[in-house]
């Protein structure tokens, strides 16, 4: 018998209780949210579970609502935006904007550069590595604390 707080979770996975893609049972996901100071609430847990469980990748809050009724997880827009940004200031999330109106978050929360494709509006990671020192001085009495780089693709037209 499922305690309230995990919810059945054998609607919304291949494996009761196991994330898709990745092995991990809920109970790392509920482990991951304690660790950062957040409450494991079922809609918490169901939306770090369908955020963590494919691996790295990068989500609009639309894209993560799509996904929460397509795995069934009754879950307003609202409380998608909110946990997005619960999840960002505890660490578990990095966000990316794109455009003025649109943000991505980036599920691998560590310092690297992203491609994006506007053709498919796809961002793709660009490990920290590939890139040339870009860091500049900072003016007197501040520090750099962080260099993001986005560079924006676009498929070349056939000739």
């Amino acid at each position: 018998m499922e305690s309230k707080e995990s919810g059945d979770m054998s609607a919304r996975s291949p494996a009761r209780g196991v994330m898709p893609g990745q092995g991990c049972p809920v109970s790392d996901v509920r482990e991951k949210l304690r660790q950062v100071g957040l409450r494991p609430t079922r809609q918490r847990i169901s939306l770090a579970w369908i955020l963590f469980g494919k691996g790295n990748r990068h989500v609009t809050a639309e894209m993560l609502y799509e996904e929460a009724l397509h795995a069934r997880v009754p879950v307003s827009l609202a409380t998608i935006y909110n946990t997005l940004h619960q999840l960002t200031e505890a660490g578990l999330l990095r966000p990316l904007m794109v455009d003025g109106n649109k943000a991505y978050f980036d599920t691998n929360p560590s310092e690297h550069h992203h491609f994006f494709v506007e053709d498919d509006q796809m961002l793709i990671d660009l490990p920290k590595e590939t890139v040339q020192s870009l860091i500049p001085v900072a003016p007197e009495g501040y520090e750099v604390i962080d260099v993001e780089l986005l560079v924006r693709l676009r498929r070349r037209e056939a000739s």
